[in-house]
């Protein structure tokens, strides 16, 4: 799936607009440069969902956006302003299925809903998937206190709402956090380890691995809440 424009966006808690990361200049305001800063931001995403940040650079990034190194750099100061610019978008959009959790809905059904909104975008954006990944296992420089703070607020919150729904007996005694680590690692494993998962599945099931682990993690995790 592609980045589309990602010139503009609102924090996922307040609904204030946020001001894109790094950029040199004010947002694009022409059609090419919104085009042109999508591209690049296209590229960079193949690119540091391949070889990482350290083996990406800003030669690559251009090449793989077919512009030159000069024209990139009128949209992004440094290979670190793309990351930042793509890192800061991807977990704004990484977290709507998680804000989806509805506290008026049936809890098991949320929490499945959720495990299957999870696993779709695992296999609809992988390198979206890999790219955070690697942020978070190089500790995650470049995620900015107001994003990290803007994170734990909304698991702070969907992990209350758990928890009420194991006060009220409505689901199994489950920790709530770790519930929601579960379904991070169930679920991510087949983006970030998809080239582990498809060697070692049989043949036929490797060539499409989510429907089967659909069914699986729907089974898994409807045993962990029943009551």
């Amino acid at each position: 799936m592609a980045i589309a424009s990602l010139t503009e966006k609102t924090d996922g808690i307040t609904g204030k607009l946020k001001a894109p990361a790094l950029m040199i200049s004010a947002a694009p305001k022409t059609r090419i440069q919104k085009r042109n800063t999508a591209n690049i931001l296209e590229a960079a995403l193949e690119v540091f969902s391949a070889v990482g940040y350290n083996g990406a650079t800003v030669d690559g990034i251009a090449q793989a956006a077919k512009m030159s190194k000069p024209n990139l750099l009128y949209y992004f100061s440094s290979k670190e302003a793309i990351h930042v610019t793509l890192l800061e978008q991807l977990l704004d959009m990484w977290l709507d299925p998680l804000r989806a959790l509805d506290a008026d809905g049936v809890p098991k059904d949320e929490i499945l809903a959720y495990v299957q909104r999870k696993l779709e975008m695992s296999r609809d954006m992988p390198r979206e998937s890999r790219l955070f990944a690697n942020e978070v296992l190089r500790g995650a420089p470049h995620l900015s206190a107001d994003t990290k703070n803007a994170l734990k607020a909304l698991v702070d919150q969907k992990a209350a709402v758990i928890q009420g729904w194991v006060d009220a007996g409505q689901i199994a005694p489950v920790h709530p956090y770790h519930l929601i680590f579960s379904i991070w690692a169930q679920t991510q494993h087949y983006a970030d380890f998809d080239v582990q998962v498809r060697a070692v599945l049989p043949e036929a099931e490797a060539r499409d691995p989510f429907p089967t682990a659909a069914r699986h993690l729907q089974q898994m995790f409807e045993r962990m809440l029943a009551i």
